[in-house]
């Protein structure tokens, strides 16, 4: 098979193009032939070696990823040869990963993906869909279905990510009214049609007065994704009580807190890593983006606030590049 591989840490140049064996599925597995391979920060962290996620010899990269169930290793139920699947956590403590044309991963990591969704948004799920899962149930709400954050407000810093794309989806599926953040008319647009119900351009207008004006009581959760330069503006915005979830460290690796204004307003905050989820939440995760998938609630392409962006595999230095550069949208490597 045709697969994607670094032996040293380094820039994009350092990924190489290769055969290697087909992998044959162990005790509990599946191999999955991949259609897709959804490429994220993550994955470019780890290869340049800001993120150190074990140390194996060589490593296929990628998370993230969709395509059909190829082959069951011994003691795997509920799947079949043939299913189409949504993988996540595919190269979590394991050395190959999803940019290949085969994977072989844990059976619970492979997801049914509905004959309705297509294997793009089956790649574009995974890290951003059940980060922003987690940063939603920080606060009040454990689980995501229509109606379980009625009369809540949400604000989403940084709304045409991929990460707040699922949060703005999934937050308006469950009933929310949703607030982003953008610097741009272009992220604006993405934002609106990801299902925002506001968009504040915090580039050029006052933000505060904006979320204010959408929420005048204040927001009752805020998925974050620069907590060192935005948590002014979370202070300024959130009610009594409020939860600010928090996912990155986009704009600084500092976050300083006022003490009484902190404690006056009864705020939570809440760190979270794909990584480190319980297996309890993961589960809650994956279930509960499954339903949303299945109702048509998370989408991706232009028209939901998600432009795609295809690499072939013999390009995924250029896929790696991308990412790194800001695009925005996501980045697909197409096997």
């Amino acid at each position: 098979m045709r697969a994607i591989v670094y032996s040293e840490k380094g820039p994009s140049s350092v990924l190489r193009l290769v055969e290697r064996p087909v992998p044959a599925p162990g005790v509990g597995e599946v191999r999955v032939r991949l259609a897709f391979s959804g490429v994220n920060p993550t994955d470019v962290k780890s290869r340049a070696g800001a993120a150190a996620r074990g140390s194996f010899a060589e490593v296929t990269p990628g998370q993230d990823g969709a395509g059909t169930v190829d082959a069951l290793g011994l003691g795997v139920e509920g799947l079949a040869v043939g299913d189409r699947v949504w993988l996540y956590l595919a190269q979590h403590e394991q050395p190959y990963g999803t940019a290949a044309e085969y994977v072989t991963l844990p059976a619970g990591r492979a997801v049914p993906l509905p004959e309705a969704a297509g294997f793009e948004l089956g790649a574009a799920l995974g890290v951003p869909a059940i980060t922003a899962h987690r940063a939603l149930t920080s606060g009040d709400v454990a689980r995501l279905s229509p109606g379980s954050f009625e009369g809540r407000h949400v604000l989403v810093q940084g709304g045409a990510g991929a990460v707040g794309n699922a949060a703005i989806q999934l937050a308006r599926w469950a009933g929310a009214s949703v607030i982003a953040t953008v610097s741009s008319d272009e992220k604006a647009a993405l934002a609106r049609a990801a299902g925002a119900h506001h968009v504040v351009d915090y580039a050029h207008t006052d933000a505060a007065a904006g979320v204010r004006a959408a929420a005048p009581e204040g927001v009752d959760l805020i998925v974050e994704v620069a907590p060192a330069v935005n948590n002014p503006l979370d202070q300024a915005v959130a009610r009594h009580g409020a939860t600010v979830a928090f996912y990155a460290n986009n704009g600084g690796d500092q976050l300083v807190l006022d003490i009484r204004p902190t404690f006056s307003l009864g705020l939570r905050y809440q760190g979270l890593l794909l990584y480190t989820l319980e297996a309890e939440q993961l589960e809650t995760a994956v279930a509960d983006v499954s339903a949303a998938v299945s109702a048509g609630a998370l989408r991706v392409g232009e028209d939901a606030g998600l432009p795609l962006h295809r690499f072939p595999l013999a390009d995924s230095a250029a896929a790696h590049d991308a990412v790194d550069g800001g695009a925005v949208g996501k980045v697909l490597i197409e096997l």
